[in-house]
């Protein structure tokens, strides 16, 4: 009984923090990426390009219209279970985007325009500082993407695609992401160049906004790899010693509350026996046990490396398919 009621709070829990992170996605949108018609890739850098050319419709109802059919494939070729999630996020992204739009702009025409001037009465117009509107669209984009996905659901669009990707292709899902919108971006300059922008127009030219929706593009993918993953500052560490470092294996044991693999060796020069202990920690363990090092064996011969990925006890769980997210 007592594990179901768990169960249930981890889903609610799931599903809210799903929502939180299509919000804070929509968010990044509105105020920061749609009004600028920075273009990052995906469905809604499609959406912003088909609004330019269809302004009575806003950029969330072009999300539906895109959305749904890659919806279609992901319940079929990612899984039910997915499926089910990637279904609600899909259609509340849009949703939230389209409520936030009307309530930040004070009329019709605004809003068909998206004019940063008029965005919540103009206190968030950021016409003359791109690069800076691009940074905080992209890093809201990638938490709530981020958030999403480690509930075990998806934003729909290129995040559907990339996984897709991951699956058959074994390319990670963060580069995927960047892959499939960089393409989306460099395909929407060629053809309609994102609908803005042209030779005479010297202050965003088309040219520009690429550039920016480039930056957008890989700024969401590495926040969008932190949220997922966390900071890979995990520390693989060798310690080749003449000693047995009992006090070592100890401190390791008793005090850092990990283990590590104990192995004997042959030094190559001298012929001399050597221990060798090797251990992964996290960069603050990493840090004490070195100077642990120097107080009880100066003379060890000390390897630091950085750990990309730990698997098992204390650590992460094992990959249980092919498809499992792998953010890097």
């Amino acid at each position: 009984m007592a594990a179901d009621k768990k169960n249930i709070e981890k889903t609610v829990r799931s599903w809210v923090w799903i929502f939180i992170g299509c919000t804070i996605m929509a968010a990044g949108f509105v105020y920061f990426i749609n009004p600028y018609n920075i273009v990052p890739g995906g469905v809604y850098g499609a959406s912003i390009v088909l609004h330019n050319l269809f302004p009575s419709l806003q950029v969330g109802t072009f999300g539906y219209m895109l959305d749904i059919p890659l919806m279609i494939i992901s319940v079929l070729v990612l899984g039910g279970k997915l499926g089910g999630r990637t279904i609600a996020a899909a259609l509340t992204t849009p949703f939230i985007m389209n409520a936030l739009s009307k309530m930040a702009y004070p009329s019709q025409d605004a809003l068909e325009k998206l004019d940063p001037a008029q965005l919540l009465g103009g206190i968030l117009d950021l016409s003359d500082h791109l690069l800076l509107t691009t940074v905080f669209g992209a890093v809201l984009i990638g938490i709530g993407c981020g958030i999403v996905i480690r509930n075990q659901a998806t934003t729909g669009g290129s995040d559907i695609v990339a996984m897709i990707i991951q699956k058959y292709i074994g390319i990670p899902f963060s580069r995927g992401i960047f892959l499939v919108d960089g393409m989306v971006v460099c395909f929407g300059l060629v053809v309609i160049g994102f609908g803005v922008g042209s030779a005479k127009d010297v202050t965003t030219p088309s040219l520009h906004l690429m550039l920016y929706s480039l930056i957008s593009i890989f700024i969401t993918s590495r926040v969008l790899a932190f949220t997922i993953n966390g900071a890979k500052n995990d520390k693989l560490i060798f310690i080749i010693s003449d000693n047995k470092m009992e006090m070592l294996r100890q401190y390791i044991l008793k005090d850092l509350d990990r283990s590590a693999t104990y192995m004997e060796s042959t030094g190559l020069y001298s012929g001399a026996e050597k221990q060798i202990l090797m251990v992964v920690l996290s960069n603050k363990e990493a840090t004490k046990l070195k100077v642990k090092i120097q107080e009880e064996d100066p003379r060890a011969f000390v390897i630091v490396t950085d750990a990309y990925d730990a698997f098992g006890e204390g650590w992460k769980q094992l990959p249980t398919s092919a498809a499992d997210i792998q953010p890097e």
